[in-house]
C-alpha cells in the first residue's frame, strides 16, 4: 500500500529566504545522520548558486513527516529563471509563498503568486525573517492580502493560512506571542492545507516532463509528475512529442527522491514525482505514456528568449594562453550540451564556423552560462547582448520589462530621468515611511542593457533593482545611450606605473601596472565621448640626475573592477568581452588584431 503524499513548491522573490527555509525543514526531518556535517543552503548544489546566494535551477527533495511523504520543490526567485517556476507549479498541489517580513511583497512575489493563482493553487503564506530588525510581520500579511485581491484571487484563495518563521533560526509559529523552537507548525500546515495529489493509478500511464537533467552515464534524465497510471523500471513506454508524433522507448532507470538523493525504485504510481532515464529526445511539456493507449496531457509553454549574443572563438593576440578548450568544435559541443538541460536557451549556427548565436531569457541567464563555461576551462569571446524583435500583426515589436526600483529619497529624480531617457514609462510611485521610494516602470528590454552600473551611481550603491518580462510592444524608436569613450591600448606589452600615472587625468582605468595588454584591448574609460588610443606600456627614461621628487610616495587611483556582468553591460556594439578561465578582458572588434 502506498503512503500518503503531499507535493509542494516553494516560491518567492529572490533573496526572501526560500533555500534557507528548506534547509531547516531538511535538518528537522531527520534525513541527515547524527554528527553529519551539513552545509548551509544544501539545496544550492553548484558553486555559482552558493557564491551568488541565488537558486538557478529548481531542485526536488523529499522528507517524511508522520508517515507522509512530502515532496518539496525549491524554485528560482530571479526573473531570468521564471520559466522554471511556471513549469514546477504544474507538478504540485500546493505552495509555500515566502515573503520577507521587512520588505513585504516584491516584484517577483507578484509574478510567482500570479502563476500560482492561475494554476488554482491556494498558497500557504510564510512571513520569513521575523527576527530581523524593523520587521513588520502583520504589515507584510496585509500587503500580501492586498496583492491577492489585486491579482484577482477567489474567496477561497484570499482566506490563505499564514505563518511566521525564521528560516535561519529554524522555527515557525502561527502566533507571534507563542514561542517556537522548531518547524513543526509548518509541517502540520502542509499536511492540513495542501491537498493530496489527484490521479488514478488504474488508468493508462501519463507522466508530464517538467524538468530535464543530464548524466554522462544515463544520458538525458526527465523529471516530472505521474498524473495517472503506474510506471515500472525496464517497462516499454511511449512519448507523445510536441508535434503529436509518438515514439517508443524503454525505461532504463526509474528514480524517486529521498532527502537530497535520487534513489533507484522499481515502481511508482499516480501522484509521485520521479526521475526517468531512457528517453533520449524528450523535451519539456511532452507526455510519457502507455504505448498501447498514448494519451497526451496539455503542453507546457516555455518562456521564449528575449536577449541574443554571439559566442565566438577567441582570436585575440593572447588566444590559447589561458584556456583548456579553445577550438570552435569544443565551443560548439559545449553549447549543444547545454541545450540538454537549459530549456530556455537557443543555440544557432551562423555563416561563420567560429561564431554561434546564443539566445536566453536575460543578462543573468546568459551570464551564468558564460561563467560556468569559463570555470570549466573554456576560452572564447562574446558580443554585446541584443534584444530579440518579433513581428506581431505585421508590426515590429520588442520585449518590455516591468522594472521596480527601491531607492533612497535623494536618488528618485535621477532614476526617473535616467529611465525616461531609455524610453521608460512610469506606472506607479510609492513613498515609504523609511525614507525610501518604490518606483515602477514599463521599459524596453534594450533600455535596461547597461543601466545597472548607472543605477548604482545614481543611488550610491543603496538602490535595489528588479525586473521581469512584461510583454511584447510595438518598437518604440531609437534610444540614445550616453557613454563616454574608451581608452585603448596602443601596443602589446606590459602596462607600467609611469604610463598610467602620466595619463591618469584622461579617465578611469580597468587595469593595474603589470597587466599584460595588446593592441586594441580596452584598458579604461575616457572622460570624453571619443575613444582614445594610449601607450600604457611607456617606460620612464632613466638618467644619472636624481629627481627632487624621486622619493615621494605616488599612488594611482583605484581601477574600476570589471566583473563579467559589468563587462557584458558595459561593452558597445563594436566591442567584445574576451572570457578565459583566468581573465575577463574588453577589446574592440574593429581593430585589426594579429597574433604575433
Amino acid at each position: 500500500m502506498s503512503i500518503p503524499i503531499r507535493n509542494v513548491a516553494i516560491i518567492a522573490h529572490v533573496d526572501h529566504g526560500k533555500t534557507t527555509l528548506v534547509d531547516s525543514l531538511l535538518k528537522q526531518s531527520g534525513i541527515f545522520r547524527e554528527g553529519e556535517e551539513i552545509p548551509d543552503c544544501v539545496m544550492d548544489s553548484n558553486d555559482l548558486e552558493r557564491e551568488r546566494g541565488i537558486t538557478i535551477l529548481s531542485k526536488n527533495t523529499a522528507v517524511k513527516y508522520k508517515d507522509t511523504l512530502i515532496n518539496i520543490v525549491d524554485t528560482p526567485g530571479h526573473a531570468d529563471f521564471g520559466g522554471e517556476v511556471e513549469r514546477v507549479l504544474g507538478m504540485v498541489d500546493g505552495c509555500l509563498l515566502i515573503v520577507d517580513a521587512n520588505e513585504g511583497p516584491m516584484p517577483q512575489t507578484r509574478f510567482v503568486l500570479k502563476k500560482a493563482l492561475e494554476k488554482g493553487l491556494r498558497p500557504i503564506v510564510v512571513v520569513n525573517k521575523i527576527d530581523r530588525p524593523q520587521a513588520d510581520p502583520y504589515g507584510s500579511v496585509d500587503k500580501v492580502l492586498d496583492l491577492f485581491l489585486e491579482l484577482g484571487a477567489d474567496d477561497d484563495q484570499c482566506e490563505f493560512p499564514y505563518l511566521f518563521a525564521s528560516g535561519l533560526a529554524g522555527y515557525a509559529t502561527e502566533d507571534l506571542d507563542q514561542e517556537s523552537t522548531d518547524m513543526k507548525c509548518l509541517f502540520e500546515s502542509i499536511l492540513n492545507h495542501v491537498p493530496p495529489p489527484v490521479g488514478d493509478p488504474d488508468k493508462p500511464l501519463q507522466l508530464q516532463v517538467t524538468t530535464l537533467d543530464y548524466s554522462e552515464y544515463l544520458g538525458r534524465i526527465v523529471i516530472g509528475r505521474i498524473h495517472n497510471g503506474k510506471i515500472k523500471a525496464s517497462q516499454q513506454a511511449a512519448i507523445v512529442k510536441e508535434d503529436g508524433r509518438v515514439a517508443k522507448y524503454k525505461v532504463t532507470k526509474l528514480m524517486g527522491f529521498e532527502g537530497l538523493q535520487r534513489i533507484e525504485i522499481e515502481e511508482a504510481s499516480a501522484g509521485n514525482l520521479v526521475a526517468v532515464a531512457g528517453f533520449a529526445d524528450a523535451n519539456i511539456g511532452e507526455t510519457i505514456t502507455c504505448p498501447n493507449e498514448p494519451q497526451a496531457l496539455p503542453l507546457i509553454s516555455v518562456d521564449e528568449p528575449t536577449l541574443q549574443m554571439t559566442f565566438s572563438v577567441n582570436d585575440s593576440p593572447f588566444a590559447g594562453q589561458e584556456g583548456q578548450f579553445v577550438t570552435s568544435r569544443k565551443l560548439r559541443d559545449r553549447l549543444l550540451r547545454e541545450l540538454e538541460t537549459n530549456v530556455a536557451l537557443r543555440v544557432e549556427e551562423t555563416d561563420s564556423p567560429d561564431k554561434f548565436s546564443v539566445s536566453g531569457r536575460g543578462e543573468l541567464h546568459l551570464g551564468i552560462l558564460i561563467e560556468t563555461m569559463r570555470r570549466e576551462g573554456y576560452e572564447f569571446q562574446v558580443s554585446q547582448p541584443q534584444v530579440i524583435y518579433r513581428e506581431v500583426n505585421g508590426q515590429p515589436c520588442e520585449p518590455f520589462e516591468c522594472l521596480v526600483l527601491d531607492v533612497p529619497e535623494e536618488g528618485v529624480g535621477g532614476c526617473i530621468e535616467g529611465i525616461g531617457q531609455r524610453k521608460g514609462e512610469m506606472l506607479d510611485m510609492q513613498v515609504g515611511s523609511n525614507g525610501r521610494t518604490q518606483l515602477e516602470f514599463a521599459v524596453p528590454a534594450r533600455g535596461l542593457i547597461g543601466f545597472r552600473g548607472e543605477f548604482l551611481r545614481l543611488t550610491r550603491g543603496e538602490g535595489i533593482m528588479n525586473h521581469s518580462f512584461l510583454e511584447y510592444r510595438p518598437f518604440i524608436g531609437e534610444i540614445e545611450t550616453r557613454r563616454n569613450g574608451v581608452i585603448i591600448a596602443f601596443e602589446e606589452g606590459t602596462a607600467t606605473f609611469y604610463a598610467l600615472k602620466n595619463a591618469e587625468d584622461r579617465g578611469v582605468y580597468f587595469i593595474t601596472p603589470g597587466t599584460k595588454v595588446y593592441k586594441g584591448m580596452i584598458v579604461g574609460e575616457h572622460n570624453r565621448p571619443q575613444d582614445l588610443d594610449l601607450n600604457v606600456c611607456k617606460t620612464k627614461q632613466l638618467s644619472n640626475v636624481r629627481s627632487s621628487t624621486g622619493d615621494e610616495l605616488v599612488q594611482l587611483q583605484s581601477p574600476m573592477e570589471m566583473s563579467l556582468e559589468r563587462a557584458l553591460e558595459y561593452i558597445g556594439p563594436d566591442e567584445l568581452v574576451e572570457v578565459t578561465p583566468e581573465s575577463i578582458r574588453l577589446r574592440k572588434v574593429t581593430k585589426k588584431l594579429v597574433k604575433r
